[in-house]
């Protein structure tokens, strides 16, 4: 059940990083960049600028939701860490909600099959799916990584519209539109993960404490999978 809530919701999953202040279904501030700048540079001012600027007091927010991945690994802990440091003081919730749903949202009037992608790198995405009807968002798998190969052969199974997005939305779009009709690119003004879908997924979600509250990664980060296979080759 959907109670209306001020939250708090914060993205810095991948290159773009927002921030939105939410009351219910009402925006109230948000903030977005996609720049050269690192999210340890950008996130904290960003914070501070939606809270000055709707005149709000962090002690105010019913609750803090964020983005806990997949993503950059470096931009998933950030995102986390600053939730963390605002909730524990104040003792506040917080929501825990996947970037790939989160983005689900931009979507949220168009009745399609909405193809969550971000680049993995190596010919690999990290994915879910989401099937957008009357603007009820159902999940039809979990996160996962997958090659762009994969991911064709499976929603080319679905038969109705596809709508690409995420930061891999081009990168699998480039792949798929001489095979098929069925599958489009989100606009660029809703193709990328923001705060404000974050907000929107944590409303019916579960609340959680600060402690709690952790990243979620698909797969190991580089360095730690190059030793594992350093490790692997001199068994």
């Amino acid at each position: 059940m959907e109670i209306n809530l001020k939250i708090l919701a914060v993205d810095s999953s991948a290159k773009a990083c927002s921030v939105a202040l939410t009351d219910g279904d009402k925006i109230i501030g948000s903030f977005f960049i996609n720049t050269a700048l690192t999210h340890s540079q950008t996130l904290v001012p960003m914070i501070d600028a939606v809270l000055n600027n709707t005149s709000t007091e962090l002690s105010s927010v019913d609750a803090l939701a964020v983005s806990v991945g997949p993503g950059s690994f470096t931009g998933v802990r950030i995102g986390v860490a600053a939730v963390k440091g605002m909730a524990m003081p104040l003792e506040k919730p917080c929501v825990s909600v996947s970037t790939l749903e989160a983005m689900a949202y931009n979507l949220i009037n168009d009745d399609c099959v909405v193809c969550a992608v971000m680049d993995a790198r190596c010919n690999q995405v990290y994915n879910a799916l989401f099937k957008i009807k009357d603007g009820v968002i159902e999940r039809l798998c979990e996160d996962r990584a997958l090659s762009i190969n994969e991911l064709y052969d499976e929603i080319k199974t679905y038969g109705e519209k596809v709508v690409l997005v995420g930061d891999g939305a081009e990168l699998c779009y480039n792949s798929y539109k001489e095979l098929t009709s069925d599958v489009f690119i989100a606009p660029e003004h809703i193709r990328y993960q923001n705060a404000t879908g974050v907000a929107m997924a944590a409303k019916v979600k579960e609340h959680i404490t600060a402690t709690e509250l952790m990243p979620t990664y698909l797969r190991l980060p580089q360095a730690e999978r190059e030793l594992k296979k350093r490790l692997e080759n001199q068994k």
